[in-house]
């Protein structure tokens, strides 16, 4: 193959101003061949732990809450990790004191390792293919299924659907009140690769995951 096959080194660093109730810890890519290919995944990663934090803080100053009433903590996971992809998810978690309870974002950033693009939901599927209207299928079949409650039901997934790949699988997944009550958190719906096969890009980062071995 002519993609780095090997996962990639990754760190977590931690920013944690003094005096100030923030504790965020975010992922570094560290000790790939190519320089500048490491600095543009760092570089995306760190931009959008940046946003969530600011646009978390931003929306309950708006509200009325202070400054330093506000405790947030940012987390991330790894999701994939081989074949040249790396996916994986940032969080931010933004309380107010003294609300009932706080705010979680999580956003998704999925690249090939190799050149450091990153890919939307669209760059995944074949020029054409109405990826939309097959997904939003899937998840409805899913809805009906798992029997899960909507706040104004389900017509199709946005064209840039917050995503991540998981193995061999897209996992499809919508914010707090995008969908469903709070309670019922981040509803996420999982599509095999196989599931999908004739309208994947065999060149994207599903391609390589349904290759066997």
């Amino acid at each position: 193959m002519s993609y780095i096959e090997n996962p990639v080194q990754i760190i977590t660093r931690r920013y944690a101003p003094q005096n100030q109730k923030i504790v965020i810890d975010y992922p570094v890519v560290v000790g790939l061949p190519n320089p500048a290919v490491q600095q543009k995944l760092n570089t995306s990663i760190i931009n959008l732990v940046n946003r969530l934090m600011h646009d978390q803080t931003e929306q309950l100053i708006n509200q009325g809450y202070k400054q330093l009433n506000l405790n947030v903590q940012g987390f991330y996971e790894i999701k994939t990790n081989e074949r040249g992809v790396l996916s994986l998810s940032i969080g931010n978690y933004t309380i107010a004191i003294p609300a009932a309870h706080g705010m979680t974002i999580i956003k998704s950033l999925t690249f090939d390792i190799q050149t450091g693009r990153e890919y939307q939901l669209y760059d995944l599927f074949k020029p054409g293919s109405d990826y939309v209207k097959v997904l939003s299928g899937i998840i409805s079949q899913q809805i009906k299924q798992r029997n899960i409650i909507l706040l104004n039901g389900f017509k199709s997934i946005k064209p840039n659907q917050d995503f991540y790949i998981a193995d061999k699988v897209l996992v499809i997944y919508f914010q707090l009140y995008e969908l469903t009550a709070y309670v019922f958190g981040f509803p996420q719906f999982p599509v095999s690769v196989y599931e999908i096969q004739d309208i994947v890009r065999e060149d994207g980062p599903l391609g390589k995951m349904s290759i066997n071995g």
